[in-house]
């Protein structure tokens, strides 16, 4: 069985996110994926709140900001603590019994890992739908994901609902469940499609995040 999952997704439990709940599984679903992983900043809370919440398959996950840069940790069941080297970070996943994936290695303005990718993470982000610039980010993860034989996989770092599945990852299972996905990942069994953002889509981002800063000053 092969499902798609967009492997990085993050909700309002990232002050940087809009969006809600209803607005991660009604996306998922109009793009046809079958699975999505909620990886908010530095916390668990929200992705194991809705996977109690909706029959929907939510990988819980959390995208960490260790001191060389971000981190998406998949299907761990505790608190990764920020802050720490990639190498401790990777190794707090991995005692966590999670996976480790290097997210938006090579993008400019937010915690790219660049040289600090190393081959004790279990696979790399090649395509992040929000990466900028998108064909060099692309270019430089997968001669990085060949040059230490990391697994190829793709997640949009969606904080706007219409965003979601614009990348996804292609997972081969026996069965639909997290713990399917994760050991799909963890032998390579999976791969990456997509492509950036639409432009429009970027914009509207900041648009409505303007918009609700201004609702909550109004409101204070």
């Amino acid at each position: 069985m092969k499902i798609n999952a967009d492997l990085h997704v993050h909700t309002t439990y990232s002050k940087d996110s809009l969006i809600t709940p209803e607005d991660l599984v009604y996306y998922a679903k109009k793009q046809g994926l079958k699975a999505v992983a909620v990886t908010d900043h530095n916390s668990l809370d929200g992705a194991y709140k809705i996977a109690k919440e909706t029959d929907f398959l939510i990988i819980p996950g959390m995208e960490v900001s260790s001191a060389d840069g971000h981190i998406v940790a998949l299907n761990v069941k505790e608190l990764i603590p920020r802050g720490l080297s990639a190498p401790e970070t990777v190794e707090r996943i991995h005692k966590a019994g999670g996976v480790a994936i290097a997210c938006h290695p090579y993008v400019y303005f937010k915690g790219a890992l660049k040289e600090k990718v190393c081959s004790t993470f279990d696979a790399i982000e090649v395509i992040n739908s929000r990466a900028f610039p998108f064909n060099r980010s692309v270019r430089k993860a997968e001669e990085t994901a060949k040059k230490l034989g990391l697994v190829r996989v793709a997640g949009t770092d969606s904080h706007y609902g219409p965003q979601i599945g614009t990348a996804y990852t292609a997972i081969d299972v026996d069965e639909p469940t997290v713990e399917a996905i994760t050991r799909a990942i963890f032998e390579g069994k999976c791969q990456p499609f997509g492509k950036a953002v639409p432009v429009t889509l970027n914009v509207a981002l900041e648009y409505h995040r303007i918009v609700r800063m201004i609702k909550k000053r109004i409101n204070s």
